[in-house]
């Protein structure tokens, strides 16, 4: 059991009143202060305990994080960074995030963060029309890091909340066809990394942060274990026969299946850019590598298989998001379903077969 207080609390731990006059437990060391939200001595609040621990070192050892004037965006920024909201997520979430407000930072890192209001914010985002996929992950970090600087009683209310998005007029990555699969197939036979990097895609179903960290540690009889960077989520898929022929001529050697020139494992991004020059080549240019995630859940709902069995390859948490893939497939058997169901129009001649006009072929007798 951690060291208690005086308070009886774990060390850096003390009740504390918010503004709203409402007592909290509060982590303070040193410099660095934050508020630990779950009820006291549950799992969640030593994990959170750790995490505001982790903070500290991470503050300690941040580099010129005195040239941040108090207050500031800056400042603010580098607090949250070591807060346990931020601690928290998973690596690949934290990247993303901390990518999107250090660009803001870049710009706006001087400015007094009280002094941010929602006109203000409204009209950041409203610059950013001609990237509205940017603009709204921007206006979605904004929310956080705000709450945030509420949360500490930095500012008194979150000025982003509320504030609409940009719609944002686009399918996503466009899904292959099953020419394109065939055309990708016949520029890259068998036994090339391209091949290769094409049935990992499409026979599991899965990202390409997933696909280049899996290797022949994670086989295990005739599946391949994955647990997904993104969210945790960990799955045993069965290796398709498809796949199992381009695994054939795959070394042992690696660590992953995909390997750079060099023979180290490649990042999501640099097999991104290669993908795409392998998908070039073949006559197939804005095709992606998430593309092949889509056709493996689209091909899957042509055959007729349910979203749960979609969602048991693809990995997602909710059948929402199952469905943003499957809506195409979907509305094209449930529209022919509908127009097969229409009755015919009413003056098309029937095709009977030629009935003979009396079964009875004796000539009637005339009556007497």
């Amino acid at each position: 059991m951690a060291r208690r207080n005086k308070y009886g609390l774990p060390l850096h731990v003390s009740p504390a009143p918010d503004r709203h006059g409402k007592t909290r437990l509060r982590f303070r060391k040193g410099l660095y202060s934050t508020y630990l939200h779950a009820p006291l001595d549950t799992e969640e609040f030593w994990q959170e305990y750790q995490a505001a621990l982790a903070g500290v070192k991470a503050a300690s050892q941040h580099i010129g994080a005195a040239r941040h004037k108090p207050g500031s965006i800056a400042a603010l920024a580098l607090a949250y960074y070591q807060s346990p909201e931020f601690v928290g997520l998973r690596d690949s979430t934290k990247a993303v995030r901390r990518g999107i407000i250090d660009r803001f930072v870049r710009k706006a890192g001087p400015d007094p963060v009280r002094m941010l209001e929602r006109k203000h914010v409204k009209a950041i985002i409203g610059g950013m029309v001609a990237t509205p996929h940017a603009a709204n992950n921007l206006l979605k970090a904004l929310r956080l890091l705000l709450a945030f600087a509420v949360d500490i009683e930095l500012i008194e209310r979150n000025p982003a909340l509320g504030i609409k998005g940009i719609r944002a007029e686009t399918k996503g990555f466009v899904s292959w066809s099953e020419a394109e699969i065939a055309a990708y197939e016949k520029a890259h036979p068998i036994g090339t990394r391209a091949r290769l990097a094409m049935a990992l895609l499409l026979y599991t179903g899965q990202r390409r942060g997933d696909v280049v960290r899996m290797g022949w540690q994670h086989v295990e009889g005739n599946r391949i274990i994955v647990r997904q960077a993104k969210t945790g989520v960990k799955l045993s898929l069965k290796i398709h026969k498809a796949l199992a022929d381009a695994l054939a001529h795959s070394g042992r050697s690696n660590l992953t299946f995909l390997v750079t020139e060099q023979g180290a494992p490649f990042s999501p991004a640099g097999f991104g850019n290669l993908f795409r020059q392998w998908c070039d080549e073949a006559g197939l240019a804005g095709r992606s590598a998430h593309g092949l995630r889509k056709a493996a859940a689209r091909r899957v709902a042509d055959a007729g298989r349910s979203t749960k069995q979609i969602q048991a390859l693809t990995g997602h948490t909710t059948l929402q998001q199952v469905d943003i893939y499957t809506r195409a497939s979907d509305q094209v058997k449930l529209a022919d379903e509908a127009v097969d169901s229409m009755p015919d129009r009413s003056d098309r001649e029937q095709n009977f077969p030629n009935r003979k006009s009396r079964l009875d072929k004796t000539p009637r007798k005339a009556l007497k």
